[in-house]
Formats: structure tokens, C-alpha cells, sequence
């Protein structure tokens, strides 16, 4: 699915902040090498990521869904000094590209890159976030945030990708496949949920953005 007119995709490009050369090249391998590289953050949601890292300056930030990398070098360009990343994948296969990249980066010490079942992984976590960012398995979004809930600080975010799905959450409930079932049930959970405000932007394939109060 196109996201947008090409012609208003290049229009946006063109106006917004060229992505770093680093990123550029980890676009690029990512689209030869790996499947389904759509999946990728890219230029514009990848600078949308960096910029809201530094409107929250977060000084510790959760990734779950990792892929190659790309959308944790963005959240890594607006730490706090000391700051750091934990991202986590089940996806073996990518850990050795992941790596590669932090390790060109000046970041490199920001990121730890975890291998294995976020959900076993989250609870050994003894950390406090300010920042966490659900881009994995869609069917467990909504035990991602409860995992996490309770280890984002007050006054800190939690942002989900893909909630809109290429626009399937708004298709005839006789055709939703499980991910688009467990994506609507996150975005009813999200908004039924009186402890967060929260907004829903349709950017690319849709990020839910909320605020813990």
C-alpha cells in the first residue's frame, strides 16, 4: 500500500531534514539485503523519531522491535548526555547487521541491542523509561504495554507503529486477519485508558503516540 501520492511523498522529503549519511546507507542495505523492507522506519518517520527524541530529551529509552537498527539510531540522536537504549528483537539473523551499524555510529555506547522474547526480557529490565517505542509482533502489542506501563515514568511516552495497518483496522470486521484484530484492540485499549492522553497521527502506517499522566 502507498502511504501517500508519491508526488506529496517527494514533496515531503524535499522539505525535511536529509537523513544522516550512516542511515542513509543502512536504507539502502536494508532494502538489497532483508525481507520485507518496508518494515524499515526510513527517511521521514526515521526523522519524525529523532525529533520527538529531542522534544522528550529522554535519558533512558525501550525499543521493542529492533529490525536493522535504523529507528534506534534515530531515538539515540536526541539522548541526554549519558543517556542509553535498550532494543530488543527475537531475530537472530539481524544481530550482526544491527551491530555493524551502531558500531559505525558515534553512538555506539548508547545502544544495547537484546536478542531473545521481549516478553521475558521486559520484566528483567530493573529500569525506569522515559521513552518506549512498541514496533514488534503486532498480536502482542497490548501485552507490551502492560509489561511496560508500570516501568514508564510519569510524564512519559509510549509510541506504537503501524497502527493503521496499511488501512486495514478500517475494513469490514468479517476480513481482519489476527494482526489487525489485536491492532484495534490496542488502539480501543489505548484510548479507553483514562491513566494516558494519548493521539493517534496518520503518519506513514499510523503512530499512536501517548503521554503517561
Amino acid at each position: 500500500m502507498d502511504f501517500l501520492p508519491e508526488e506529496i511523498e517527494n514533496y515531503v522529503a524535499k522539505h525535511s531534514e536529509s537523513e544522516p549519511q550512516l542511515l542513509n546507507e543502512l536504507n539502502h542495505e536494508t532494502w538489497e539485503k532483508v525481507l520485507i523492507p518496508r518494515m524499515l522506519s526510513g527517511h521521514i518517520q526515521g526523522r519524525i523519531l529523532s525529533m520527538l527524541s529531542h522534544m522528550i530529551k529522554p535519558s533512558c529509552v525501550l525499543e521493542i522491535g529492533t529490525y536493522t537498527g535504523y529507528s534506534a539510531l534515530c531515538f539515540a540522536e536526541g539522548l541526554q548526555a549519558n543517556g542509553h537504549i535498550h532494543t530488543i528483537d527475537i531475530n537472530e539473523e539481524l544481530k550482526t547487521m544491527v551491530d555493524s551499524y551502531i558500531e559505525k555510529s558515534d553512538l555506539r555506547n548508547s545502544i544495547t541491542n537484546h536478542i531473545g522474547n521481549a516478553l521475558e526480557i521486559i520484566p528483567r529490565l530493573d529500569l525506569t523509561f522515559d521513552l518506549v517505542f512498541i514496533d514488534a509482533d503486532k498480536t502482542n502489542y497490548s501485552n507490551y504495554y502492560d509489561l511496560v506501563f508500570d516501568k514508564v515514568k510519569p510524564g512519559g511516552y509510549i509510541i506504537a507503529d503501524n497502527v493503521l495497518w496499511s488501512g486495514k483496522v478500517v475494513e469490514a470486521k468479517e476480513n481482519l486477519d489476527p494482526d489487525t484484530i489485536s491492532l484495534i484492540e490496542y488502539s480501543e485499549k489505548i484510548q479507553a485508558d483514562e491513566r494516558v492522553q494519548n493521539v493517534l497521527l496518520p503518519v506513514r502506517d499510523g503512530l499512536m503516540i501517548l503521554r503517561k499522566k
